[in-house]
């Protein structure tokens, strides 16, 4: 989570530069403010930034050269530029050029704030746990309480949900962080070499046992051991195990002295294990061994709040490991949340790697995103969009009340839009262009006109009961309705 970042704020005039560098210190960033290009690219030698906000229209450098040098110097540094109304072609040729966004002026603090949350590069950490979800939120509180204690945790839940990313939080907010975390996977080893990892084994043990080795338990000594999926732990090593866990030591294979251990354990399996026992495949004794402190990981589906922000971490990683910048076009971010991510935060992050091998640009793009997911339903995705429509609509438009507009996005796969069939205005609201061969819109920007029209064609041509049916302002309404006809559509 975005917490304290360092901003390079340039900007000639004194007035704007002591509001902007105000506002966001009051957001708790570390700001440092310069009044021009050459001034900034000292700063930039002098330490490191997450983001530069600068002004467009500025003496002796303006902000296309500093974004220039910045590019040149740190290519994944984003650049904010921030511009007046009748500088808009420069602004979105410096889009060309790598700025990550541009705000016009004037515009709330709240604008501002939004952007550089969106935007700011943070280089990822070990303990870089995304939690916005309130689901997640209040799991990790829970894991943060128990993490306290030495009690043992069984981690549940589907398949690359991110069991270990949080056996790993307590671990690292535990008293035993400072000691060794060690992981084995029980499902990865063979049953016959399983006992001898896990527990270690004397010289001579057996074929090949040349030299003692200690086991992951001994490995794990003062810290913390995970046995992720133990539900795949052969039942005769199931017996063994619970004598290690009940008292709590260890004793080698072809050994004869036990060895005592201080270990945290942590386990984690994706099974219904109360399945598994009534199967006769899991001791049931073990598992109420392991279920002192029960955790349950919800699906990545039913937490949506933190896909969106799940998906900019990734994408920001692996850009930032490719040298490059990368964001998501608003349509793309509503493909994020209508896609029911079957295989979780493991499909989410190689999607994300995908979307950006497939995105030439810095912006990804819907229709890449959809190139990307082999279990795309366009189908189910349209009839979920319709009642988040609105919404959407609110949101990509709700910039306009502030003063400011995202320009145009060249998506990698997409055709510019048709021209739409003359005729009069309720023919245009009955059928709108934009729609695939079935009559369903192509994406998202096309299904929110669609409703947006659809609604206004719904009251009569009423702008007032449009916006309350809407939830949106009447300003937005003429935003989105001016930029219709500017796309050549009848409205």
């Amino acid at each position: 989570m975005i917490e304290h970042l360092n901003i390079l704020v340039v900007e000639d005039d004194a007035a704007l530069r002591d509001a902007v560098c105000f506002t966001l210190e009051m957001a708790g960033h570390g700001v440092t403010g310069v009044d021009g290009g050459p001034a900034a690219l000292e700063e930039l030698d002098r330490q490191a930034f997450n983001l530069v906000v600068t002004d467009l229209r500025m003496q002796p450098m303006d902000g296309l050269q500093v974004l220039a040098e910045v590019r040149s110097r740190q290519p994944q540094l984003p650049v904010l530029l921030m511009t007046a109304y009748g500088d808009v072609d420069k602004a979105v040729a410096a889009m060309r050029g790598g700025a990550c966004d541009f705000l016009m002026k004037p515009f709330e603090p709240e604008v501002l704030l939004e952007n550089v949350r969106r935007y700011a590069a943070v280089p990822p950490e070990a303990d870089d746990t995304i939690a916005e979800d309130p689901h997640t939120r209040n799991l990790l509180a829970l894991a943060a309480r128990v993490a306290e204690t030495d009690a043992t945790v069984l981690l549940t839940g589907e398949s690359g949900t991110g069991k270990e990313v949080f056996a790993r939080y307590i671990h690292h907010h535990s008293p035993r962080r400072k000691a060794a975390f060690v992981a084995i996977n029980c499902a990865a080893i063979p049953e016959n070499l399983l006992e001898a990892t896990l527990f270690g084994y004397e010289k001579g043990a057996f074929t090949g046992a040349q030299t003692a080795q200690a086991g992951k338990f001994e490995q794990a000594q003062d810290g913390t051991i995970l046995l992720d999926e133990i539900s795949e732990m052969p039942l005769g090593l199931q017996a063994k195990m619970l004598r290690v866990l009940q008292e709590r030591e260890v004793e080698r294979v072809g050994g004869k002295k036990p060895i005592p251990l201080d270990i945290r354990v942590l386990a984690t399996s994706n099974r219904d294990m109360l399945k598994e026992i009534a199967a006769g495949r899991f001791r049931e004794d073990l598992y109420y061994r392991l279920n002192v402190f029960p955790l349950a990981i919800p699906a990545l589906r039913e937490r949506p709040g933190d896909v969106v922000p799940l998906a900019r971490h990734f994408l920001g990683r692996h850009a930032q490991r490719a040298g490059r910048q990368a964001r998501f076009s608003p349509e793309a971010e509503a493909i994020l949340l209508q896609y029911p991510w079957p295989g979780n935060v493991r499909e989410l992050e190689n999607t994300m790697h995908r979307a950006l091998i497939l995105t030439a640009g810095d912006t990804v793009s819907g229709e890449t995103l959809r190139l990307c997911l082999p279990h795309w339903n366009g189908e189910s995705a349209v009839v979920a969009s319709a009642q988040a429509a609105a919404a959407i609509a609110s949101a990509t438009a709700a910039a306009a009340d502030q003063g400011w507009r995202m320009p145009p996005v060249q998506s990698v796969a997409a055709s510019p839009p048709s021209a739409p069939s003359s005729g009069n205005g309720a023919a245009n609201f009955a059928a709108p262009p934009g729609t695939d061969a079935a009559g369903r819109p192509a994406n998202m920007k096309d299904l929110e006109r669609e409703h947006i029209l659809g609604t206004l064609r719904e009251m009569g041509g009423s702008r007032k009961k449009t916006v309350e049916k809407l939830g949106i302002s009447e300003r937005t309404l003429r935003y989105k309705l001016q930029q219709y006809r500017d796309e050549g559509y009848d409205v």
